[in-house]
């Protein structure tokens, strides 16, 4: 697998991750937390897709339990949050 970092286009990607960072959540967790943290919650054809690319990647994992499917951030995840919250800083801080 080649070394992979989020994808910072319209940032879904590092907020998925970062918001994994803090603790394991299932796709409508996520939906929700973003929603709240940015005023507009994504829809379910954002998100999904969003979360099948990370765990494509590498860097986040699914664990399903019935029908409630939780995920957590990998090692590799949280190296590529790592570099994007350098590239971010570099970026949008003086």
């Amino acid at each position: 697998m080649k070394d992979y970092c989020c994808d910072m286009r319209g940032m879904l990607s590092f907020l998925i991750l970062f918001l994994l960072s803090k603790k394991p959540m299932h796709g409508q967790e996520v939906s929700d937390e973003i929603g709240r943290r940015k005023g507009g919650k994504p829809s379910p054809g954002t998100i999904y897709p969003a979360l099948k690319c990370l765990k494509d990647n590498g860097l986040i994992r699914e664990k399903k339990e019935g029908k409630i499917i939780t995920y957590t951030i990998t090692d590799s995840g949280k190296k590529s949050l790592k570099i994007a919250k350098q590239q971010f800083v570099r970026t949008f801080i003086f």
